[in-house]
Formats: structure tokens, C-alpha cells, sequence
């Protein structure tokens, strides 16, 4: 017991002990700064100085932007903005698989692919398609002078009534006969007008393009969105002036007539008109001559 007591004192004398630490100059030996010292002081002193480090490092990387720097350490803000660019990410994708879905539909109208279409149970396609060939089409005098008042009354209006749509008159795009007219069972969906080669080409209506590019078979052609689902598509140009997304005015100019195109023997504007889908004849809307 006596000698762990004189171990201890021996310890605390020691830690008691007293040194000076002095700086001299190197040159002249002179006395410059001196400090007392204990092993005691020491120990304080550098235990101080590490929890003061430890606290440092902790505020900096809880309270300032160095936290970000750290693997594993993100803010919330952080974390906010990564779930709405996920967000506006995902949003993307399903505008571009819309628009990928709509400028498929562009290009089987292109195509003339109307099978791959869906039409209404009294669409025009659907009664040519399920039509009895041996049936007599012939139409009757009285048919003829109906059909006739019919299409006087109503020749400019592209919807089924009158009456709860404003008339919708189209502008003809060029003017000059008609070398080919529209014909649903040779799969002729337009008509074809004559004109002289860079003839200017206007719009039938205000709208805007949707699709202006070069086709092998059809050469560059240029398709307009109008009002109430109605399509108008020009082919066969020599040069377009108008480009996707531009609006245009009715009668301005968007192209310029040529012979463009693998399915073409001359100049002429192939013109078509597709309403929700279904192929409509040009000639029964507008007076090309």
C-alpha cells in the first residue's frame, strides 16, 4: 500500500515537474520567447485543441455546402431537385411516346395505309369495304337531282351539319385541271392538279405544319393541321417554304409546285384533305379550275 502511494506521488510529481520551452535566435543565441511548462499543461492543452478540431469539422459539414462534397451527404434540397427532374423526366417520356404515336399516324396517312386506321362503323371505308360488288350502283334520276341539290347547298362545308359549325371554306391551293380526281378503291386519297413547274402552292386554310420533309416516292411534302381535326397534305413540290411548327394564313404561301418524287410523270400538286382519320375528296370542297 505504502508503495502504490509513493508510485502516485511519483507520477503527479512528474506530471507537476517543470520545464521551459525557450525559442532562440539561431544566429546570436539571443533569447527570443520562453514558455513554462508542465506535462499536465501539455495534456490539457493538446486535449483542448482536438476537441476544438472535432467541434470545428462537425459545424462545417453539418451547417455549410462542404457536406455535399462528402459520399453518401446529400440535402434536402438536393434530394428535392433530383425527384423533380425524375419527374420532369418521366413527364418527357410520355410526350415523346404521344408525339412518336401522332407522326406514325402522319406517316401512314403519307403511306396511304388507311387499313391501319380505325374508322368509324359509317365511315366512308368501312362501306367500301364491306360494299357487295354485284350490288347495282347505278343512282336513279331522283338520287341525282337530291345528290346534286345536296352538294350545291353544302359544298363548302367539310362537317356533317351546318348548323352547329361555321362554314369552314377552303382556299384552293393551285389552280388547273384535274388529271387524276380522288378515287377510294384504286387508293387515290387525293387529286391531282396541273400546274406549271414552281407554281406557288398556298395554304386551303389558316393552321399550322406539322410535318414538312422529303419523301422518296412523293418528294418534299408538307402537311397542315387545321381546325376540327382536318388535315391538308401537298406533294410533290419542287421547295417548301414553310417549315414544322410555323403557323401559316390561309392562301399564304408553303411550297412551290414540281415533279418531285418517284410516283410522278410531271409537274402537278398531289392534294389531299383527311378528316379525324378518313380520306375526304378534295373536289367536293374546293373549285380547283
Amino acid at each position: 500500500m505504502e508503495n502504490e502511494n509513493k508510485e502516485k506521488k511519483k507520477f503527479a510529481k512528474k506530471l507537476l515537474h517543470k520545464y521551459r520551452l525557450i525559442i532562440l535566435n539561431e544566429d546570436t543565441f539571443e533569447e527570443r520567447i520562453s514558455f513554462k511548462l508542465t506535462r499536465l499543461n501539455v495534456f490539457v492543452a493538446v486535449s483542448l485543441a482536438a476537441i476544438f478540431l472535432i467541434a470545428a469539422t462537425t459545424v462545417l459539414i453539418a451547417f455549410t455546402g462542404l457536406r455535399e462534397y462528402i459520399p453518401g451527404y446529400s440535402s434536402t434540397a438536393l434530394k428535392q431537385r433530383a425527384a423533380e427532374l425524375a419527374y420532369k423526366t418521366d413527364s418527357l417520356q410520355m410526350v415523346m411516346e404521344l408525339n412518336n404515336q401522332y407522326y406514325n399516324s402522319i406517316r401512314k396517312v403519307l403511306a396511304g395505309d388507311v387499313n391501319t386506321v380505325n374508322f368509324n362503323r359509317d365511315s366512308v371505308i368501312a362501306s367500301q369495304q364491306t360494299m357487295d360488288e354485284n350490288i347495282d350502283l347505278r343512282p336513279s334520276k331522283e338520287d341525282s337531282l337530291l345528290r346534286e341539290m345536296v352538294v350545291q347547298e353544302d359544298k363548302y362545308n367539310i362537317f356533317e351539319t351546318a348548323t352547329n359549325k361555321a362554314n369552314y371554306a377552303l382556299f384552293a391551293p393551285v389552280k388547273g385541271p384535274v388529271s387524276e380526281p380522288y378515287n377510294l378503291r384504286e387508293r387515290h386519297f387525293g387529286v391531282d392538279i396541273v400546274t406549271s413547274n414552281n407554281a406557288p402552292v398556298k395554304a386551303a386554310s389558316e393552321g399550322t405544319v406539322i410535318f414538312a420533309e422529303w419523301t422518296a416516292e412523293t418528294g418534299n411534302v408538307i402537311i397542315l393541321e387545321h381546325s376540327y381535326g382536318l388535315l391538308s397534305i401537298y406533294k410533290h413540290n419542287s421547295s417548301l417554304t414553310k417549315g414544322q411548327g410555323e403557323k401559316v394564313r390561309k392562301g399564304e404561301v408553303i411550297a412551290t409546285s414540281g415533279s418531285t418524287g418517284e410516283f410522278t410523270t410531271g409537274p402537278h400538286l398531289h392534294f389531299e384533305l383527311w378528316s379525324e382519320g378518313q380520306p375526304l375528296n378534295p373536289a367536293e370542297f374546293i373549285d380547283f379550275e
